[in-house]
């Protein structure tokens, strides 16, 4: 008998989604709208992410654009820019708001490199616990003889596979992000 652990791979999917999630959200040198996904603004007394009252847009490489559709929200956005850990300081004209990213510096693209790490280990951390549940999953269909030793032990063979092939998508992903941030 085979057993199933489609939802394990699901959860380790989901798991590499968050993880481009935060590597989307470690800038790299060039603008990117990805970084101002965690930031929201107060909008009619509840919180709204950022890109859903302004329009954000990249004229090049170094400088974003938003644009809010209601201009009474800049300066709640200035401030909201502000308190982020982004590190940049938004210009506020009365009509828009830009953000021009510096060229990064050795010391900082260092500091982002460690970031990317930690978002890989937590990552790789959070997979090994889903193959722990996959384990006390086969271990308890052996315990109530849904499935013979043998099948126990290829199941937890195949999970163990599975896991290994989703680190190596961690690890790929990881230096293709630390590449990004190391070039000039």
């Amino acid at each position: 008998m085979n057993v199933d652990f489609k939802d394990f791979s699901r959860k380790m999917e989901k798991t590499l989604d968050v993880l481009a999630d935060n590597f989307g959200a470690v800038r790299a040198g060039r603008a990117n709208a990805k970084v101002l996904d965690r930031i929201s603004v107060e909008y009619y007394g509840s919180e709204t992410p950022l890109n859903g009252v302004a329009t954000i847009s990249s004229p090049d490489a170094r400088t974003l654009v938003i644009q809010p559709w209601d201009t009474k929200l800049l300066k709640d956005i200035q401030k909201a820019i502000q308190v982020s850990d982004l590190g940049i300081n938004p210009q506020n004209d009365g009509r828009v708001i830009r953000l021009v990213f510096p060229q990064l510096t050795e010391e900082r693209r260092k500091e982002l490199t460690k970031q990317v790490k930690k978002y890989a280990e937590d990552a790789k951390v959070a997979m090994r616990n889903i193959r722990r549940d996959g384990m006390d999953y086969v271990k308890k269909l052996k315990k109530n003889n849904e499935i013979t030793e043998d099948d126990q032990k290829k199941a937890e063979k195949d999970l163990q596979d599975m896991l290994d092939k989703f680190i190596k998508k961690v690890d790929d992903a990881t230096a293709a992000k630390e590449k990004e941030l190391m070039a000039i």
